[in-house]
């Protein structure tokens, strides 16, 4: 479908995130900046080189009441993405994770992390968690909190000795690993859109299969290397596309190859690292920060946005893994309707088109992130934190719930069937796989791949994950599957689990599926910006599964040609609720460009793949009796 140059939607960012891209968070502005006249007024700044244990030191930029008639807690970031401004009378135009913490009165420290910035020491991107450590030079990223925190509480004079820490995307992950065997005045945690795991579900990679844009726009202005401190980045800070058109740059770009030798130079060290790496292998196990989740001290609230397009996953699986390896801890969640860290500014009333009917950001901050850091540094409110605190999309409302998923939700099925409809119950024929109506096929062409979006743009949009998909359906190589109109509503929560069974001409293949809220066609409500939300087919969550990884992430093993192969895999959680008159639909594809690269979908290392490489091929999707394809849901009764 032809491409428009529909603009950008989400609210404006600071300009260092959209440059930067992924993982340049929110942790490092504020809900409403305090201004910089009134922190002048009421803190005063110091800057401090902290050693650590290994001997490196690390800036930090800490910023004090002026009042001394009390005590205050200190709340930490750490982070990569700078804390400037540089020089003690240079201040930030807002402290804290919103502008209510410098109002009410905190100590604020804000941390370069080692090898980033005005820190010493070598930079490694997602630093590996050491559960052994027998001398001064076992660092990591625990350590290296632990030690700041040490440093802090002995030097750093009017705290009440308790701590807490919060940050948002990678800042986010800094926080998970300073949960780890914690320092004692570490009271508090908020590991916010958290890294978890870069190869299943975070950023780079869902299921193995590499999210282009994402990876490509980050790394070309993160990725350059730092050889020595710095106060000001010196290299460009955004890659010139020279074009507004991100599918046909990628497509031109041809094989993944290209990248490092047209563009990156050999300048970008992760990159070529994140290509040769190309299964779930010993780097990335070293990365993968879950299975350190144990034994957590402080209380946690973890927080995720349910359209983020970079750390949901990491969200969702930090709360779990906390859950499940440290069952004494206070732990809760805290999830919404946000694209990536839209929880720390702005309203959140609405993404893309589709409004929610209430300044859902600020209910965030003022009712869920302020009273947590409050009673756990200061003692004050109530120990009331629900487990789990929920915006359910559909019906745009807040609710509470003692687990997650919750206890009350009931499993489902929907069974794609012939001729296009969607339903609860399995097929009961036809019988055998070759037999009449029991698959749908289509051709998957590596030259001319479905398109994620149906506007221009060169990176990836913060509310892709909510936009209509009416472009995608109408292309012969996206299967569509959909109910009758509901006659009452359905809530569907949790995660989304996808079995499928399908074969395929080649010897690999993406599967990529879609969960969709389909309005209704004579429906006369307007979204924002004016757009008619009448037959709207919301994304309510999506994914892709590189089909070499459906026995593990470990062990590719390629497809053979026309055997009808199980896919399962599952898609992160959900709350919506598909309202009286909507539909549910199901679309599946074997593309999602430039969002996710091409496979060639012949079995070769696709990092060094070459054109020829890259082959048409015929996917078939099975819905008979004997190879049923179907998401397992879970159903929630009002």
């Amino acid at each position: 479908m032809p491409r428009s140059s529909r603009p950008f939607r989400i609210p404006a960012l600071p300009l260092f995130v959209l440059l930067s891209g992924p993982l340049a968070s929110m942790s490092t502005s504020t809900a409403a900046a305090q201004g910089v006249e009134y922190l002048k007024a009421n803190y005063t700044k110091y800057e401090y080189r902290i050693p650590v244990r290994d001997g490196v030191k690390l800036f930090t930029a800490v910023y004090v009441p002026k009042d001394r008639t009390r005590t205050y807690p200190i709340m930490l970031c750490r982070t990569p993405y700078s804390v400037q401004p540089y020089g003690v009378d240079e201040y930030r135009d807002g402290l804290g994770p919103s502008e209510l913490f410098a109002r009410d009165g905190y100590i604020f420290a804000y941390q370069d992390v080692r090898g980033r910035w005005m820190s010493e020491g070598e930079f490694v991107n997602v630093r590996p968690q050491k559960d052994a450590k027998t001398g001064p030079s076992d660092i990591d990223e625990s350590t290296d909190t632990f030690d700041t925190i040490d440093w802090l509480v002995k030097n750093v004079p009017g705290h009440n000795g308790r701590v807490g820490q919060w940050g948002i995307s990678y800042p986010g992950f800094y926080t998970s690993a300073g949960m780890i065997d914690a320092h004692p005045a570490l009271k508090a945690a908020s590991p916010q859109a958290p890294i978890a795991d870069w190869f299943a579900g975070d950023d780079w990679h869902h299921n193995g299969a590499l999210f282009l844009p994402h990876a490509f726009n980050f790394l070309a202005s993160f990725g350059h290397p730092r050889p020595a401190p710095i106060k000001k980045e010196t290299r460009g800070e955004s890659f010139d596309y020279g074009t507004p058109d991100g599918y046909e740059f990628f497509l031109r770009l041809g094989p993944l190859s290209n990248a490092n030798a047209r563009y990156f130079k050999d300048d970008v060290p992760f990159w070529n690292e994140l290509l040769a790496h190309a299964k779930f292998d010993d780097f990335w196990a070293a990365r993968n920060l879950r299975p350190h989740l144990r034994n957590i001290k402080p209380a946690v609230l973890t927080v995720g946005g349910w359209f983020d397009a970079e750390n949901l996953y990491g969200a969702l699986e930090t709360y779990r893994s906390v859950e499940s390896q440290s069952p004494g801890t206070t732990n809760v969640l805290a999830m919404g309707p946000w694209y990536h860290g839209g929880w720390s500014h702005g309203n959140g009333s609405s993404l893309g088109p589709i409004p929610f009917g209430s300044n859902t950001s600020a209910h965030y901050r003022e009712s869920i992130e302020f009273p947590f850091f409050q009673y756990f540094l200061k003692g004050q409110g109530a120990a009331d934190f629900p487990e789990a605190r929920v915006f359910m999309t559909g019906t745009n409302e807040w609710r509470s719930f003692d687990a997650w998923p919750p206890r009350k939700a009931t499993p489902m099925k929907l069974y794609p069937r012939p001729g296009g409809s969607l339903a609860a119950d399995p097929p009961a024929d036809p019988e055998g796989d070759s037999a009449p109506g029991s698959f749908d096929e289509y051709v998957s062409d590596p030259a001319h791949p479905v398109e994620y979006l149906d506007y221009l743009t060169t990176r990836m949009p913060g509310d892709y994950m909510i936009q209509d998909q009416r472009f995608a359906a109408r292309r012969p190589d996206v299967l569509v599957y959909q109910m009758p109109p509901l006659t009452s509503d359905l809530t569907l929560v949790g995660p989304v689990q996808v079995t499928l069974h399908v074969s395929t001409s080649g010897t690999d293949s993406d599967w990529v599926v879609k969960l969709i809220d389909v309005y209704p066609d004579d429906l006369a409500v307007k979204g924002t910006n004016d757009v008619s939300l009448g037959g709207y087919q919301q994304l309510v969550r999506g994914d892709v599964m590189r089909g070499r990884f459906r026995k593990g992430l470990a062990t590719p093993e390629p497809f053979v040609p026309g055997q009808v192969t199980p896919v399962v895999f599952r898609m992160n959680d959900i709350a919506h609720t598909f309202r009286t008159g909507h539909r549910v639909m199901i679309q599946v594809q074997s593309s999602w460009f430039p969002l996710v690269d091409r496979n060639p979908q012949t079995f070769v290392d696709i990092a060094t793949a070459k054109e020829a490489d890259f082959q048409k091929a015929t996917h078939r999707l099975f819905h008979s009796k004997t190879s049923p394809t179907c998401l397992e849901v879970l159903a929630l009764p009002r």
